[in-house]
């Protein structure tokens, strides 16, 4: 696992970026209306090659060339379960955030299904062509436009509540994606989230108290921030099925009043009008 202090390049290393496509939901509404189909073709189409990633990826996952018709497309699958690092990870996990993603409609993590290979249960996730991870970008000194700022800093804030929430403590440069057309940014590889206990229920990662300089939520879209604050258990349930426990949906709903704390405590600083925008 990547030392958390990753995540702070971001803003040192790489400057605070921006999109200038929609502030809220990073896939275009093309893609959103096409997401069922590609779950279903995650679950369903042939596998024609496949190959394990071995570096650069600690659950050492595999790349799958799915077919099915005249379509091919790659995906990501891992069947990660327990501590093999000394990390608690599950598959399970990828499968909840997706779940999750779709539920408070944020739309930032690809289409993610369950899917066996080699007789074993593992996660699926589509492949995002055309992209480049944060490390990559550092790594090769690639600057946005300086317009894209505004747009980009609104993605980290959506970032940093959806992390909050479930719980995420494997957020770091490799798992930012960045679609290089229009830097939209997409979020992966969710296997170390959804903790249960110590830290992870008495306060949240992404506050002005992170240990490495002040994270916050600054600014949320008004819809988003309403479905969080209404998240139920049953609500939660109904969208994870079998891939959270009833402790770790608990957890979840700690987290949720504590964002809503947060939330609530920068209205009270900065005036609603400059915390909670509509979309």
């Amino acid at each position: 696992m990547m030392k958390r202090r990753s995540i702070i390049v971001l803003g040192l290393m790489f400057g605070i970026l921006a999109l200038g496509a929609a502030a809220f939901a990073q896939f275009l509404p093309e893609e959103l209306a096409e997401r069922a189909k590609w779950e279903e073709f995650l679950k369903t189409a042939e596998i024609i090659a496949s190959e394990q990633m071995t570096s650069g990826a600690v659950t050492n996952p595999w790349v799958l060339t799915l077919k099915q018709g005249d379509v091919t497309k790659r995906a990501l699958w891992k069947d990660i379960t327990g501590r093999p690092k000394g990390y608690i990870d599950s598959w399970m996990y990828e499968v909840a955030g997706y779940e999750l993603d779709k539920l408070l409609g944020l739309n930032m993590v690809p289409p993610t299904a369950e899917r066996r290979f080699k007789e074993n249960r593992g996660s699926i996730q589509l492949w995002v062509d055309d992209t480049k991870s944060l490390r990559k970008l550092n790594e090769e000194k690639i600057k946005p436009p300086s317009y894209k700022v505004f747009y980009y800093n609104r993605s980290l804030f959506l970032q940093r509540a959806f992390d909050n929430l479930i719980g995420n403590e494997d957020r770091h440069q490799d798992n930012y994606l960045i679609v290089m057309k229009d830097w939209r940014m997409i979020l992966i590889d969710h296997s170390r989230s959804f903790r249960s206990s110590g830290k992870f229920i008495k306060q949240l990662t992404y506050t002005e108290k992170h240990p490495e300089g002040p994270m916050v939520m600054k600014e949320l879209p008004k819809a988003f921030f309403e479905k969080i604050k209404g998240l139920t258990v049953e609500q939660i349930k109904e969208a994870v099925g079998e891939y959270l426990s009833d402790d770790e949906i608990k957890a979840v709903l700690i987290r949720k009043d504590l964002i809503v704390k947060e939330i609530d405590k920068l209205v009270a600083k900065n005036g609603a009008e400059n915390v909670l925008y509509e979309k």
